[in-house]
């Protein structure tokens, strides 16, 4: 949708300034309006009827597909919790700042040491550790999934650990 904004706002931009550059009687940059009028109008018998009819159909078409992504709901990255009954979203950053932070509080490693991305399938942890601490991943996993029991999702998601290597030259 934002590149059909953008495209509008450019086409809107150039139509705007042919017609300034018209109205002050200077050449236009591609085509004065006068020159696109005439050209319009004559383009029906310019071009054979079948063109006529398929661009038409494929401009049609093109709208119909701006309409239906307006109107239908898009894919956000939420998930669903259920807790007391109740259906709650909840934003799947929100959902990996508190299983940083609660993996940060368990584990003794610092908050900007942890890494969380969550997708729709996928709870994505990323440990950078200090030079010689070893990561206890598998008990890092099982935060995580006692974490995501007790946040109760629709759908059930995979936990990966990884940890990163500090890199040559970094501050600690």
């Amino acid at each position: 949708m934002a590149s059909a904004v953008v495209l509008a706002v450019v086409a809107l931009a150039y139509v705007g300034t042919e017609i300034v550059l018209s109205l002050f009687s200077q050449p236009g940059l591609l085509l004065s309006p006068a020159a696109a009028g005439t050209w319009l109008s004559g383009l029906p018998d310019q071009q054979p009827a079948w063109a006529i009819i398929t661009v038409a159909l494929l401009l049609a078409l093109l709208g119909v597909v701006f309409i239906v992504l307006a109107l239908t709901p898009g894919r956000l990255p939420k998930h669903q919790l259920t807790r007391t009954g109740r259906v709650v979203l909840v934003d799947n950053a929100v959902i990996a700042a508190a299983l940083a932070q609660h993996v940060s509080d368990h584990t003794g490693i610092a908050r900007d040491r942890v890494t969380v991305g969550v997708s729709g399938r996928v709870v994505d942890v990323v440990v950078t550790p200090d030079a010689g601490v070893p990561v206890p991943n598998e008990r890092i996993r099982e935060l995580i999934a006692a974490e995501l029991d007790v946040y109760q999702l629709v759908r059930p998601i995979k936990t990966r650990v990884r940890t990163a290597q500090q890199r040559e030259g970094a501050l600690a």
